[in-house]
């Protein structure tokens, strides 16, 4: 009970005040009736419409009533726009519209496929308040299949570029213009990458997002308003902040969100302050931020509204959300929290007209109440499910009925267990504590008390619920009896606990192959030259949703783990050589791929009955050449990846206004005409829970007309919990005319949990006239787990826009089979090696061949040995030699 009294104190002495009414009374009609609406559960059903934190469905078209979300809920949203692009489609895009009005942000976890996702937040790109990708769809280069990008529907928001950009040759197209001011939305778009999408089963994901709504309006923080103290303003949205306290969502909604050009109510009743009792308000604001015993804030709720909804039943949401009671007392919108009140006076038979009736019912009928009650609150541990409360009954109240009454109320708008509970006990004491009594009072008494307030008679404390004058200004007062008793935390336990749900499963007989079994052999090639191969074998499944059939493998007695898979189920067999090598034995084990996705196993391991076969020499060769292509395939997407984004990279992160934590800026310009100088500098730091960043950016240009020279650098530090980043990157530009020579020098240190990595890279980059020339060497070393890898890498690349010309080459250590290995490649038309002797002739690699003059050889494997003219061949595989004439 102590928790209540500072409330109880506050509600008599601040919310309520008889001067007024007296004066309001005398000086206004003689005729005059002030209700008071108290909102009382009954045996009713509630309403068909269930008002709830969560936005279930996609909506779909343009006929769709605008809506907005307080507080925190779950939302599919409005899909606005669809778009799709790249080779096969593999790129789409959505827009979704989550709310209208200026929001707080994301949530950082996601819901799809039947799981929670968390989301991994990452750099911005364009306008967007926030960019994040989705866990468990990051790939090793650290780029999301799924992308979000989340823009907050802050008035003059910008478009989202990347969106305009890439839809700009498509026929359905996102317009430069399209800024969705004063609409909360992210752009989702998605990238099919084979491994998150096909080869996990998985289609198109349907995403739910929990979004923190409006950022509302609380007088208590506006130092104009009477009794507020702060920076907020009603007219200024920029300074209004997020909240889950029901009655500043119950005056925000009276207030009204509103139009950002027209200024016409889009949803809520669209009052002035001048309507609104904010008395009371700052009275139920402050008990619903009033922490229980248990650490928690006294209510909170969260409600998708739209403008279509009944004003009455939203108002009524928040009402019991809190407990409370809406109210409208001389004209002016109020409402009374469910919090005790020190009773303002105490009403005894002196101040009873004798010769008026009174009516006074101590104990309502058996049919106008309830001893069972039973409902439901909203589950975030249930993925924002409806969950059952604990029914609240007392075997007394049972045998006083004669029998067993019950009904239910759900507070959907409530995601905290103990608060929901806390609410369900407190209406089922409301309801117990029945008693009603309409009685007249004299003028003196009747004149200094008001509907709303407490009041004490016969014993009992009551709420005037009713205040009732007529002609002859004789004064009536409606009755209800309360107790501070009803909204003690004695007795009342901590709401259920819910156990987050398993990811929901398809079941079917089979969740694998059946009479799995693996085999070593070998694939003749061309010219009888072998290389060895593993056969997998099964039993067909007569089974259409098993669309693959995955193999996992590995050398016995290593760690190393291979994969490939067959996507003819039906076939029965696979033969595979990825990563087989010779002499060498097996295990293998088969899992299935489904669609639709379900439970899956897989077999046990199986082993070889005898090692692979002996490679030979060409499929040797054809392998390490692969294996080296490949590689310089990396080394050129690296150069790609490196020199395109990067100055884009720089710019942004420096523009970027919306970061969070402290900025401090310097910039020192200069302009004449065409001529630019300036030097802009700035620092960032921010900090949270878990996680510290710092940053400098310096930027230096110079430009005349179309000629420019930039100087531009990014140092930045971080540290997480279990890891840390430190990163420097330089860029220097100089351009005339669209000929550009670029050098961009980047350096990273990176280590956590899991390893340790460090970086260097130098570019140099010259175009002109369509003619480009570009050179990348690259230093990395890594040291993690499963080993320790270095390498140094040069590439060349010089051409025109129609083709151009790769060299380069790179020296590594690394990694396979547990075994550390080391290895050289080069890539060029013509490879030379020679001791600068002019007598000596050089060793030369160029058209597939192997030039020297003299070999001195000690031993030589070979299969084939044939003369130059082709008069002798000895083939030491088969051990034949033929002799032609």
């Amino acid at each position: 009970m102590a928790i209540f009294t500072g409330i109880a104190t506050a509600v008599a002495g601040a919310l309520f005040g008889g001067s007024a009414l007296a004066t309001s009374l005398i000086g206004g009609a003689l005729a005059f009736g002030a209700k008071f609406a108290v909102g009382k559960l009954t045996q009713q059903k509630q309403g068909k419409q269930k008002h709830t934190a969560v936005q279930g469905e996609i909506q779909f078209g343009g006929d769709v009533p605008v809506g907005t979300l307080y507080g925190v809920g779950k939302a599919k949203g409005q899909r606005a726009f669809y778009a799709k692009w790249d080779k096969g489609n593999k790129r789409n895009a959505e827009v979704f519209i989550l709310a209208n009005g200026w929001c707080d942000g994301l949530e950082p976890y996601v819901y799809m496929y039947g799981e929670k996702y968390n989301l991994v937040a990452q750099a911005t790109i364009g306008n967007e308040v926030a960019r994040y990708g989705v866990e468990r769809f990051i790939d090793g280069d650290g780029n999301s299949a799924i992308s979000i990008r989340f823009y907050d529907g802050r008035p003059g928001q910008g478009v989202d570029q990347r969106l305009v950009d890439v839809t700009a040759n498509l026929g359905n197209k996102w317009k430069a213009t399209s800024k969705l001011s004063g609409m909360c939305y992210v752009v989702v778009e998605r990238y099919y990458h084979l491994e998150f999408f096909r080869d996990a089963g998985k289609g198109k994901p349907d995403i739910d997002f929990v979004l923190r709504g409006l950022r509302e309006y609380d007088p208590r923080k506006d130092s104009t308003i009477a009794g507020g103290s702060g920076t907020q303003r009603l007219n200024t949205p920029s300074t209004w902040v997020h909240t889950n306290n029901p009655a500043v969502h119950r005056l925000n909604y009276q207030l009204g969100l509103r139009a950002l050009v027209s200024g016409r109510t889009l949803i809520g009743e669209g009052k002035s302050l001048g309507q609104i009792d904010l008395a009371t308000y700052f009275v139920a604001m402050n008990v619903c931020d009033t922490l229980r015993s248990n650490g928690k804030k006294t209510y909170e709720c969260s409600l998708f509204v739209s403008g279509d909804d009944d004003h009455t039943e939203v108002l009524k949401q928040f009402d019991d959300a809190m407990a409370g009671y809406g109210l409208n007392r001389r004209g002016l919108s109020g409402v009374i929290p469910g919090a005790p009140q020190i009773p303002v006076k105490d009403l005894t038979a002196a101040d009873i007209p004798i010769d008026r009736a009174k009516d006074v019912q101590f104990r309502p009928s058996a049919f106008e109440r309830f001893n069972h009650l039973s409902g439901q609150f909203t589950s975030i541990e249930s993925m924002w499910n409806p969950e059952s409360l604990k029914p609240v009954y007392v075997n007394a109240d049972i045998a006083a009925d004669g029998r067993n009454r019950q009904t239910s109320i759900d507070f959907l708008q409530v995601t905290d267990p103990d608060i929901a509970q806390y609410l369900l006990n407190i209406r089922y004491r409301q309801n117990r504590m029945g008693g009603k009594a309409t009685v007249p009072v004299s003028r003196r008494f009747g004149l200094a008390v008001q509907e709303g307030e407490w009041i004490t008679w016969r014993g009992k404390s009551w709420l005037i619920s009713e205040w009732r004058a007529d002609e002859r200004l004789r004064i009536t007062l409606v009755l209800s009896e309360t107790s501070a008793e009803i909204y003690d935390d004695d007795g009342i336990e901590p709401g259920p606990i819910v156990v987050p749900p398993t990811p929901p499963i398809n079941p079917s007989l089979l969740s694998t192959v059946q009479n799995f079994n693996v085999a070593a052999g070998m694939i003749n090639g061309a010219q009888g030259y072998d290389t060895p191969a593993l056969v997998f074998t099964w039993t067909p499944p007569d089974d259409p949703t098993i669309t693959a059939v995955r193999f996992v493998y590995r050398i016995e007695g290593t760690t190393e783990i291979f994969e490939d898979q067959c996507t003819s189920p039906e076939d029965g067999s696979f033969r595979t050589t990825k990563n087989v090598v010779s002499g060498k034995v097996y295990n293998a084990r088969a899992t299935i791929t489904t669609v639709p996705d379900r439970l899956r196993t897989f077999t046990p391991w199986m082993t070889t009955a005898q090692p692979t076969g002996l490679q030979t020499l060409l499929t040797g060769l054809q392998q390490l050449q692969d294996d080296a292509l490949n590689r310089f395939k990396e080394l050129q997407q690296e150069i790609d990846e490196f020199f395109r984004p990067r100055l884009v990279e720089l710019l942004d992160a420096f523009s970027l206004e919306g970061a969070v934590g402290q900025i401090e800026r310097q910039q020192i310009v200069a302009t004449i005409g065409d001529a630019l100088a300036q030097i802009t500098e700035e620092r960032r730091v921010r900090v949270s829970e878990n996680e510290a960043m710092a940053q400098l950016l310096t930027y230096l240009q110079a430009s005349l007309g179309t000629t420019h020279a930039r100087l531009i650098t990014e140092e930045t530090v971080r540290a997480t919990t279990d890891s840390a980043l430190a990163s420097s990157i330089t860029t220097l530009d100089a351009e005339v005319d669209g000929n550009l020579a670029r050098l961009i020098a980047e350096e990273t240190a990176r280590a956590d949990g899991d390893g340790a990595l460090a970086t260097s890279i130098s570019g140099v980059s010259a175009d002109f006239n369509g003619r480009f020339a570009q050179g990348l060497v690259k230093f990395e070393a890594v040291a993690a787990p499963t080993g320790v890898d270095a390498r140094f890498s040069v590439l060349l690349r010089a051409g025109t826009s129609q083709s151009f010309k790769v060299s380069g080459f790179y020296v590594e250590l690394y990694t396979e089979g547990g075994v550390q290995k080391s290895r050289m490649a080069v890539q060029a038309d013509q490879f030379l090696v020679t001791s600068g002797n002019s007598r000596h002739y050089p060793l030369v690699f160029e058209d597939g061949e192997l030039k020297l003059a003299v070999a001195n050889i000690g031993t030589v494997n070979a299969g084939l040995l044939q003369s130059l003219n082709g008069k002798m061949k000895i083939d030491l595989n088969n051990g034949t030699i033929e002799i032609f004439s």
